[in-house]
Protein backbone atom coordinates (compact mmCIF):
# COMPACT_ATOMS: atom_id res chain seq x y z
CA UNK A 1 0.00 0.00 0.00
CA UNK A 2 1.64 3.59 -0.95
CA UNK A 3 -0.46 6.21 1.46
CA UNK A 4 -2.05 9.27 0.54
CA UNK A 5 -0.99 11.73 3.17
CA UNK A 6 -3.83 14.46 4.01
CA UNK A 7 -2.55 17.92 4.58
CA UNK A 8 -2.54 18.12 8.35
CA UNK A 9 0.28 15.22 7.90
CA UNK A 10 2.01 16.80 5.16
CA UNK A 11 2.50 19.66 6.93
CA UNK A 12 3.90 17.59 10.01
CA UNK A 13 6.08 15.97 7.31
CA UNK A 14 7.44 19.52 6.28
CA UNK A 15 8.35 20.74 9.32
CA UNK A 16 10.37 17.49 10.32
CA UNK A 17 11.86 18.00 6.54
CA UNK A 18 12.61 22.29 7.48
CA UNK A 19 14.86 20.86 10.17
CA UNK A 20 16.63 18.70 7.85
CA UNK A 21 17.27 21.44 5.83
CA UNK A 22 18.17 23.94 8.27
CA UNK A 23 20.94 21.24 9.39
CA UNK A 24 22.27 20.43 5.90
CA UNK A 25 22.51 24.30 5.36
CA UNK A 26 24.59 24.81 8.45
CA UNK A 27 26.91 21.48 8.32
CA UNK A 28 27.54 22.47 4.64
CA UNK A 29 29.13 25.76 5.99
CA UNK A 30 31.24 24.11 8.09
CA UNK A 31 32.95 21.70 5.36
CA UNK A 32 36.03 23.09 5.60
CA UNK A 33 40.14 21.57 4.78
CA UNK A 34 40.63 19.84 8.39
CA UNK A 35 37.00 19.12 9.44
CA UNK A 36 36.53 15.49 10.52
CA UNK A 37 33.50 13.92 9.41
CA UNK A 38 32.79 12.94 13.58
CA UNK A 39 32.68 16.85 14.69
CA UNK A 40 30.15 17.56 11.41
CA UNK A 41 28.12 14.70 13.15
CA UNK A 42 28.01 15.98 16.46
CA UNK A 43 26.69 19.56 15.47
CA UNK A 44 23.97 17.73 13.44
CA UNK A 45 22.76 15.55 16.74
CA UNK A 46 22.57 18.65 18.82
CA UNK A 47 20.92 20.80 16.49
CA UNK A 48 17.98 18.02 15.93
CA UNK A 49 17.79 17.54 19.50
CA UNK A 50 17.51 21.34 20.11
CA UNK A 51 14.51 21.58 17.66
CA UNK A 52 12.57 18.83 19.46
CA UNK A 53 13.38 16.07 16.95
CA UNK A 54 15.16 12.57 17.05
CA UNK A 55 17.99 11.98 15.16
CA UNK A 56 16.25 9.19 12.90
CA UNK A 57 19.41 7.34 11.70
CA UNK A 58 20.97 6.96 15.36
CA UNK A 59 20.15 3.35 15.91
CA UNK A 60 18.08 2.70 12.91
CA UNK A 61 19.23 -1.74 12.19
CA UNK A 62 22.60 -0.63 14.80
CA UNK A 63 23.75 2.36 12.66
CA UNK A 64 25.81 4.35 15.26
CA UNK A 65 25.64 7.83 14.34
CA UNK A 66 23.36 10.61 13.83
CA UNK A 67 24.00 11.04 9.97
CA UNK A 68 25.75 9.85 7.06
CA UNK A 69 28.53 11.68 6.02
CA UNK A 70 30.39 10.03 3.13
CA UNK A 71 33.63 11.71 1.20
CA UNK A 72 34.62 11.02 -2.26
CA UNK A 73 34.15 7.60 -3.11
CA UNK A 74 31.62 6.96 -0.81
CA UNK A 75 28.35 6.78 -1.92
CA UNK A 76 26.34 6.78 1.15
CA UNK A 77 26.19 5.22 4.69
CA UNK A 78 29.47 7.06 5.54
CA UNK A 79 29.69 6.70 9.16
CA UNK A 80 31.28 9.56 10.95
CA UNK A 81 34.76 9.24 12.55
CA UNK A 82 37.72 10.88 12.26
CA UNK A 83 38.51 11.14 8.77
CA UNK A 84 39.41 14.48 8.10
CA UNK A 85 37.98 16.05 4.84
CA UNK A 86 40.60 17.84 2.68
CA UNK A 87 40.48 20.52 -0.44
CA UNK A 88 39.11 19.34 -3.62
CA UNK A 89 37.22 16.61 -1.69
CA UNK A 90 33.27 16.68 -2.68
CA UNK A 91 30.82 15.49 1.23
CA UNK A 92 27.67 13.98 0.56
CA UNK A 93 25.36 14.63 4.06
CA UNK A 94 22.43 12.45 4.48
CA UNK A 95 20.10 13.54 7.43
CA UNK A 96 17.26 12.34 8.70
CA UNK A 97 14.78 13.54 11.63
CA UNK A 98 11.99 11.93 13.38
CA UNK A 99 9.62 14.55 14.74
CA UNK A 100 5.90 14.39 16.10
CA UNK A 101 5.72 10.79 14.51
CA UNK A 102 7.19 11.71 10.89
CA UNK A 103 10.17 11.65 9.30
CA UNK A 104 12.18 13.79 7.29
CA UNK A 105 15.19 12.73 5.14
CA UNK A 106 17.02 14.59 2.38
CA UNK A 107 20.67 14.74 1.56
CA UNK A 108 23.49 17.40 -0.55
CA UNK A 109 27.00 16.78 -1.91
CA UNK A 110 29.29 19.84 -1.45
CA UNK A 111 32.61 20.87 -2.56
CA UNK A 112 35.15 21.28 0.30
CA UNK A 113 36.58 24.33 -1.51
CA UNK A 114 37.75 24.70 -5.12
CA UNK A 115 37.05 21.19 -7.32
CA UNK A 116 38.27 19.82 -10.50
CA UNK A 117 35.90 19.90 -13.45
CA UNK A 118 35.28 16.15 -13.32
CA UNK A 119 33.71 16.63 -9.73
CA UNK A 120 32.06 20.19 -10.50
CA UNK A 121 30.38 18.27 -13.57
CA UNK A 122 29.52 14.76 -11.45
CA UNK A 123 27.36 17.84 -9.04
CA UNK A 124 26.02 19.91 -11.53
CA UNK A 125 24.77 16.51 -13.14
CA UNK A 126 23.32 15.21 -10.67
CA UNK A 127 21.49 18.20 -8.93
CA UNK A 128 20.08 18.42 -12.28
CA UNK A 129 19.00 15.01 -12.44
CA UNK A 130 17.00 15.51 -8.61
CA UNK A 131 15.52 19.32 -9.88
CA UNK A 132 14.06 16.64 -13.29
CA UNK A 133 13.01 14.19 -10.67
CA UNK A 134 11.45 16.36 -8.89
CA UNK A 135 9.47 17.94 -11.95
CA UNK A 136 8.14 14.68 -12.70
CA UNK A 137 6.43 14.04 -9.67
CA UNK A 138 3.29 15.01 -11.31
CA UNK A 139 -0.42 13.27 -10.65
CA UNK A 140 -0.82 11.04 -13.57
CA UNK A 141 2.75 10.37 -13.99
CA UNK A 142 4.37 6.99 -13.57
CA UNK A 143 7.23 6.24 -10.61
CA UNK A 144 8.71 5.28 -13.98
CA UNK A 145 8.60 8.87 -15.58
CA UNK A 146 10.94 10.10 -12.31
CA UNK A 147 13.25 6.39 -12.86
CA UNK A 148 13.69 7.78 -16.68
CA UNK A 149 13.95 11.55 -16.21
CA UNK A 150 17.50 10.52 -13.61
CA UNK A 151 18.99 7.65 -15.78
CA UNK A 152 18.77 10.02 -18.95
CA UNK A 153 20.13 12.82 -17.23
CA UNK A 154 23.06 10.79 -15.74
CA UNK A 155 23.76 8.50 -19.09
CA UNK A 156 24.08 11.60 -21.22
CA UNK A 157 27.77 12.78 -19.08
CA UNK A 158 28.52 8.96 -19.49
CA UNK A 159 28.04 8.79 -15.33
CA UNK A 160 27.25 5.61 -13.43
CA UNK A 161 23.96 5.40 -11.93
CA UNK A 162 23.82 3.42 -8.71
CA UNK A 163 21.72 0.59 -8.76
CA UNK A 164 22.10 -0.97 -5.37
CA UNK A 165 20.63 1.88 -3.36
CA UNK A 166 16.96 3.61 -4.47
CA UNK A 167 14.54 6.55 -3.10
CA UNK A 168 11.36 5.46 -1.40
CA UNK A 169 8.14 6.83 0.06
CA UNK A 170 8.21 8.68 3.26
CA UNK A 171 5.96 9.44 6.37
CA UNK A 172 5.35 7.26 9.68
CA UNK A 173 8.20 4.75 8.80
CA UNK A 174 11.26 6.26 7.39
CA UNK A 175 11.31 3.60 4.41
CA UNK A 176 7.92 3.47 3.37
CA UNK A 177 5.93 1.87 -0.61
CA UNK A 178 7.10 2.71 -3.49
CA UNK A 179 10.82 2.48 -3.95
CA UNK A 180 11.77 4.79 -6.31
CA UNK A 181 14.38 3.64 -8.61
CA UNK A 182 17.08 6.10 -9.90
CA UNK A 183 16.99 4.09 -13.28
CA UNK A 184 14.48 2.23 -16.09
CA UNK A 185 13.86 -1.13 -14.60
CA UNK A 186 11.31 -1.45 -17.81
CA UNK A 187 8.38 -1.86 -15.35
CA UNK A 188 5.67 1.16 -15.60
CA UNK A 189 5.36 1.13 -11.50
CA UNK A 190 2.26 2.87 -9.74
CA UNK A 191 0.77 5.71 -11.07
CA UNK A 192 1.71 8.75 -8.98
CA UNK A 193 -1.63 10.38 -7.21
CA UNK A 194 -1.97 13.76 -5.45
CA UNK A 195 -0.44 13.05 -1.66
CA UNK A 196 1.90 10.70 -2.05
CA UNK A 197 4.95 11.44 0.03
CA UNK A 198 8.55 10.07 -1.46
CA UNK A 199 11.82 10.31 -1.11
CA UNK A 200 13.86 11.02 -4.57
CA UNK A 201 17.43 10.50 -4.35
CA UNK A 202 19.80 10.33 -7.23
CA UNK A 203 23.39 8.71 -6.34
CA UNK A 204 25.54 9.00 -8.98
CA UNK A 205 29.02 7.69 -9.42
CA UNK A 206 32.15 9.36 -11.89
CA UNK A 207 32.66 6.04 -13.18
CA UNK A 208 30.92 2.10 -12.82
CA UNK A 209 27.65 2.51 -11.17
CA UNK A 210 28.68 -0.63 -9.37
CA UNK A 211 29.17 -0.98 -5.52
CA UNK A 212 31.19 -2.39 -2.90
CA UNK A 213 30.03 -2.65 0.86
CA UNK A 214 33.12 -2.45 3.21
CA UNK A 215 33.31 -4.23 6.28
CA UNK A 216 31.33 -2.49 8.50
CA UNK A 217 28.20 -3.62 6.78
CA UNK A 218 27.63 0.18 6.07
CA UNK A 219 29.80 1.98 3.90
CA UNK A 220 29.27 1.88 0.30
CA UNK A 221 31.83 2.93 -1.95
CA UNK A 222 32.46 2.81 -5.47
CA UNK A 223 33.70 -0.60 -7.51
CA UNK A 224 36.74 1.83 -8.97
CA UNK A 225 36.98 3.89 -6.18
CA UNK A 226 36.04 7.34 -8.58
CA UNK A 227 33.91 10.16 -6.56
CA UNK A 228 29.96 10.17 -5.69
CA UNK A 229 27.60 12.50 -5.18
CA UNK A 230 23.99 12.13 -3.75
CA UNK A 231 21.13 15.03 -3.89
CA UNK A 232 17.61 14.59 -1.76
CA UNK A 233 14.86 15.57 -1.19
CA UNK A 234 11.45 14.70 0.38
CA UNK A 235 8.64 15.81 -1.93
CA UNK A 236 4.74 15.65 -1.98
CA UNK A 237 3.42 14.75 -5.43
CA UNK A 238 1.35 17.62 -6.59
CA UNK A 239 -0.99 18.57 -9.75
CA UNK A 240 2.13 20.60 -10.95
CA UNK A 241 4.96 19.08 -10.00
CA UNK A 242 6.92 18.17 -6.52
CA UNK A 243 6.25 20.04 -3.85
CA UNK A 244 9.62 20.20 -1.97
CA UNK A 245 9.57 19.87 1.45
CA UNK A 246 12.67 19.76 3.01
CA UNK A 247 14.19 23.17 0.94
CA UNK A 248 16.23 25.64 2.20
CA UNK A 249 16.78 29.13 1.32
CA UNK A 250 20.25 28.72 2.51
CA UNK A 251 21.29 26.07 0.18
CA UNK A 252 19.31 25.57 -2.75
CA UNK A 253 19.60 21.92 -4.32
CA UNK A 254 17.04 20.28 -6.38
CA UNK A 255 16.40 23.57 -7.90
CA UNK A 256 18.72 23.55 -11.09
CA UNK A 257 16.88 25.36 -14.18
CA UNK A 258 16.67 22.34 -16.86
CA UNK A 259 19.34 21.74 -19.02
CA UNK A 260 21.88 24.43 -17.63
CA UNK A 261 24.83 22.78 -16.00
Amino acid sequence: MIAIRSEREIDILRQANQIVGEVLATLAGLVKPGVTTEELDRVAEGMIQLRGGIPAFKGYHGYPAATCISVEEVIVHGIPDDRVIRKGQIVSIDVGVYYKGYYGDAAVTVPCGAIDAQRKRLLDTTDLALSRAIKAARTGNYLSDISKVIERTCKKEKFGVVRAFVGHGIGTEMHEEPQVPNFDTGQRGPALKTGMVIALEPMVNLGTHRVKVLEDGWTAVTADGKPSAHFEHSVVVREEGGEVLSANDTLVWGRREDGKL
